[in-house]
């Protein structure tokens, strides 16, 4: 028995590594990958500081590619973790980390501030700045966060909660059709980009705040770990072996906005990534421990988003495919092989 243990602990090791080496492999690769080549000598010359003749690559390098791949790395790990919350709060295997309405919030908040000041004949950038956008998706997710946790505070059941949040959703996606109604087309076509979501647009400050909010959310999820293995067994065994299941489910909600929110935030609703990533995490490590899937969980959503980055880039053109288009192709195939094989993997 001890031996087993022993075991299967070196395994987690070493499949801990390896995904780490997975990461690190995938981040180098993402950061040579665009339209403008910037060879090995040229990166080398560019960490060490050294002086470059074509002032032009420092820019690429520093201001363009470092920020992508860092913005990859959090968001990926931050939709990971906030998906594996939700799959284990509802028990279900479809669940992501925007299903109680933090992306239709934030949509609405940006639909409010892109579409509706356009009805009005107001310039969002004017009077807000560039980052508006980022400013209205924080506001718009935070809001329907505070409704969800008002409404829990109501109800016991979360299946209730999770259908609370699905009509949200829909409501919000109804006042979003009477914005995109009435909006100008320049100010439509922002918004629809901001759907399509985006790695690339996101500067060295907001990183960091993403990065600091994203830490706080993961630091929240950390703290309950162990109290979810234990809610895995039901309410009531949870409730037998000293789980406070309000406050375990209150510092999920707030551990998931912080994670997901951020995200969409700073990035648009990146699609896919928190549904697949706990799956995928699960499946290869066989087991349910969240001491170690919520860390390994992080790393696979980091290597599915890295991967989802390099794909699209075109080669050989300077064309760059929308980031939701290429992580709905890696998270369908995996999502509907969930739906047909009919399991509760998520146990």
């Amino acid at each position: 028995m001890i031996i087993m243990y022993k075991n299967q602990k070196y395994n987690k090791i070493i499949l801990f590594v390896a995904t780490i080496i997975i990461v690190l492999t995938l981040a180098v690769l993402d950061l040579f990958n665009g339209a403008v080549k910037i060879n090995l000598s040229e990166a080398i010359n560019l960490l060490s500081n050294s002086h470059l003749e074509n002032d032009y690559l420092s820019t690429i390098f520093f201001d363009i590619r470092l920020p992508r791949i860092l913005t990859a790395i959090s968001a990926g790990l931050a939709l990971s973790v906030s998906g594996l919350l939700m799959q284990t709060l509802f028990r279900n295997p479809l669940a992501g980390p925007y299903v109680l309405g933090v992306s239709s919030g934030a949509g609405l908040g940006v639909a409010f501030t892109v579409l509706g000041f356009s009805a009005f004949g107001l310039n969002y950038i004017e009077l807000m700045g560039s980052g508006g956008t980022i400013l209205a998706a924080c506001l718009g997710s935070g809001f329907f966060m505070i409704l969800i946790f008002a409404i829990s505070l109501k109800v016991r059941d979360v299946m209730t909660l999770l259908v609370s949040g699905m009509l949200l959703g829909a409501a919000a996606s109804a006042v979003i059709n009477v914005f995109q109604f009435t909006s100008s087309e320049q100010s439509l076509k922002l918004f629809v980009i901001w759907t399509m979501g985006s790695l690339g647009s996101t500067t060295w400050q907001q990183w960091e705040l993403m990065t600091i909010v994203i830490s706080a959310g993961i630091i929240i999820s950390i703290f309950i770990a162990y109290p979810l293995n234990v809610w895995l067994l039901g309410d009531e065994n949870a409730r037998a072996s000293g789980v406070n299941i309000i406050k375990i489910q209150n510092l999920l909600f707030i551990s998931t906005t912080l994670l997901a929110g951020s995200v969409t935030a700073f990035c648009g609703p990146l699609a896919f990534i928190g549904i697949a990533a706990p799956h995928i995490a699960r499946i290869i490590s066989k087991t349910s421990d969240h001491r170690f899937l919520i860390p390994f969980s992080a790393l696979v959503g980091i290597v599915m988003l890295l991967t989802a980055d390099i794909l699209t880039q075109l080669p050989g053109s300077e064309f760059l495919l929308p980031i939701n288009s290429t992580t709905s192709l890696l998270g369908i195939p995996i999502v509907l092989w969930i739906v047909l094989k009919g399991k509760k993997m998520w146990l």
